[in-house]
C-alpha cells in the first residue's frame, strides 16, 4: 500500500505578520522541520505544498526527497492546498499522511503510529486526537480523495473526518494542539 505525506505551507501567515514557514524552531525552519518529519515517514513519497512567497520557502527544504507542487489560489484557503496536494497523488496513492507545517511538536514517533494504526485497517482515517477534537497530522485512506478534492474555502479536512466518523481511529497526541499562528505562539516553545 502506497503512503504519501503532504506537507501543507503554502498560507500566507497573515496572522503571524511574516513568513512563519521560515521562522527556525531547534535550528532549522518550521517547513523544513515538517518536511524532515514527512520524510522520514514516507521518504521520497512526501509532497511539498508551497503557495505564498513560494520561491523564498522552496530553498529552505532542499534538498527534497519527494517533490513540490505550488498552489496559485492559496489566498482561497487551506482546502486549496489540500486539493493541489492530494491531486499531485490521487492516481497513485493509496493513502495520504496530511500534517501542516505550523505543528514544530509533532515528532515522528507519532507519526508513525499514525501510520501503523492506518496499516491494521487501511480504509479508516487516523488522526490525531487532542484538546478534545481530532485534526492534524491525519491518515486519509484513498476512499476520502474525492472528498477532499471537493473542499472549498479556509477550512481544512475537519468535514470529511466528521462526515466518517464512523471510521475514524485516533491517537491521542496533546502536542499537536499547539500550531503557530502567531509570533508569541513560537517564542513559548524556543
Amino acid at each position: 500500500m502506497k503512503l504519501f505525506a503532504i506537507v501543507l505551507a503554502a498560507g500566507s501567515s497573515s496572522r503571524f505578520g511574516s513568513n512563519k514557514q521560515l521562522q527556525h524552531y531547534r535550528g532549522k525552519p518550521l517547513v523544513r522541520h515538517a518536511v524532515c518529519l514527512a520524510e522520514a515517514v514516507c521518504g521520497d513519497r512526501s509532497v511539498l505544498v508551497l503557495g505564498h512567497q513560494w520561491r523564498d520557502v522552496f530553498p529552505a527544504c532542499r534538498p527534497l526527497r519527494g517533490f513540490f507542487v505550488t498552489n496559485g489560489k492559496y489566498q482561497s484557503g487551506i482546502a486549496s492546498s489540500i486539493v493541489q496536494g492530494v491531486g499531485a497523488v490521487e492516481h497513485i496513492a493509496d493513502a495520504a499522511l496530511l500534517l501542516l507545517a505550523d505543528q514544530p511538536l509533532v515528532t515522528a514517533d507519532h507519526l508513525h503510529a499514525l501510520v501503523a494504526e492506518w496499516r491494521q485497517s487501511q480504509t479508516d482515517v487516523v488522526a490525531s486526537s487532542y484538546a478534545g477534537t481530532v485534526g492534524p497530522p491525519v491518515v486519509f485512506p484513498k476512499r476520502c480523495f474525492a472528498e477532499m478534492l471537493a473542499l472549498q474555502g479556509d477550512c481544512g479536512a475537519r468535514s470529511v473526518i466528521a462526515g466518517d466518523s464512523g471510521n475514524v481511529r485516533s491517537i491521542t497526541f496533546e502536542d499537536a494542539a499547539l500550531d503557530i499562528d502567531r509570533p508569541g505562539d513560537l517564542d513559548a516553545i524556543s
